[in-house]
């Protein structure tokens, strides 16, 4: 069924997950070769994100398939399985998948298969080497555990919305569902360790993750500052809260980032601006000196780059190696030379024809991930797969 290359061959994947953080692990471990069988529940139509549209993949009939944008951003190298989990049979039926395979991974509530009798704690009985994960919002315990996780909330409740967005604007939500899709990081990151422990001893584990705690990790520089400080990080746009300039500026035809990361840098960057005498003026000579005159540095800079146009600019600072680049729509982000040398745009066919996919980032020298399987429809696979003595074998 999968490639028997990659670096994750022969492990066996049941993904009981659904939207997107899950389904994000999941796939991140079927590129790297892992067999993944994705459970859908028929009652609902499956996964929720196959409605999540338009756009849809249009069958040759021209009407909208169950392939959704959303749904196939994250849900290649898997195989659909229909089951109904709140009958015996289809219970019956998650066991006996779950006697094959290595990783159990879940996203309902807290508690929520122990009605079923597929939740944790009950099949470790059977399958003690079975390593499970649960992705939840708040996390298996604690005063928010029952409480439903979505991104959005999770962004809220984490903090990040208050760091995000203009300074005299609403707190503001990453412009994707980020929060999901580092959770799916974390989750691949702990199944992954998981795996080398059981690998090594013979015991699975449970991996209990969460939106929120995951969001709040990747608070870094800016959770630490307060943490250190004491004193609540204002939002500032494109700013940032440690270095200056390092920032997003209008140009004569556009807009331009500049990343000044060190006081070479600002005195080259002055001197493709026109700005020489700059450097020289003790509120700007140094990170820390120009951290505490922000604006009045960007009195200066914002003219100076608003008189060329971005092509000028970005020509000028890397001529001098100072850290510079575009603000890219999309069109101009998959239509780039890096992007068609780094394979981030991908093509597969799925059932109803040719479908353009964002590649998987990660280059292994020896065990390169493989795009085998593209997103499936609805239930495509059940039969294929439960009629086999081995439902991850070929």
């Amino acid at each position: 069924m999968d490639g028997s290359e990659g670096a994750l061959s022969g492990v066996k994947v049941l993904d009981l997950t659904r939207i997107l953080a899950g389904p994000t692990c999941t796939q991140l471990l079927g590129d790297l070769g892992a067999t993944v069988i994705k459970i859908e529940n028929p009652a609902s139509g499956g996964d929720d994100t196959r409605q999540w549209g338009p756009p849809y993949m249009e069958n040759p009939d021209g009407s909208d398939s169950d392939l959704s944008a959303y749904f196939m951003s994250a849900n290649r190298n898997k195989r659909s399985v229909a089951v109904d989990i709140a009958t015996r049979e289809g219970q019956a039926t998650i066991r006996r998948l779950a006697s094959h395979a290595d990783v159990l991974i879940e996203n309902f509530k807290p508690g929520g298969l122990a009605k079923y009798g597929l939740d944790h704690a009950t099949l470790a009985q059977d399958f003690p080497g079975l390593v499970y994960c649960s992705i939840s919002g708040y996390g298996q315990t604690g005063p928010n555990a029952a409480k439903p996780g979505y991104d959005l909330m999770a962004q809220g409740f984490g903090g990040i919305m208050s760091l995000t967005g203009a300074p005299d604007g609403p707190p503001m939500k990453v412009g994707v569902g980020i929060a999901d899709v580092m959770c799916g990081m974390y989750a691949t990151v702990g199944i992954l360790a998981a795996l080398r422990h059981r690998d090594a001893t013979g015991e699975g584990q449970q991996v209990d993750i969460a939106l929120v705690d995951a969001q709040i990790a990747w608070l870094i520089n800016e959770g630490v500052n307060f943490l250190t400080s004491g004193v609540l990080p204002e939002r500032r746009g494109n700013a940032h809260p440690n270095i200056v300039p390092y920032d997003t500026y209008a140009t004569a035809d556009g807009h331009v980032i500049l990343a000044v990361g060190n006081d070479a840098q600002f005195r080259r960057c002055c001197g493709v601006l026109g700005l020489e005498a700059l450097p020289d003026d003790p509120r700007f000579a140094t990170n820390p000196a120009r951290l505490r005159h922000r604006d009045a540095l960007n009195a200066h800079l914002v003219p100076a780059v608003r008189r060329l146009t971005t092509a000028e600019v970005i020509a000028g600072l890397e001529a001098v190696s100072v850290p510079v680049g575009p603000v890219q729509t999309l069109d101009q982000v998959f239509a780039s030379d890096q992007v068609a040398a780094r394979n981030m745009r991908i093509d597969m066919e799925a059932g109803p024809g040719p479908v353009r996919l964002i590649g998987n980032p990660l280059r292994l020298s020896r065990t390169p991930v493989t795009y085998r399987h593209a997103p499936p429809g609805f239930g495509a696979d059940t039969d294929a797969v439960l009629n086999r003595d081995d439902p991850f074998g070929d």
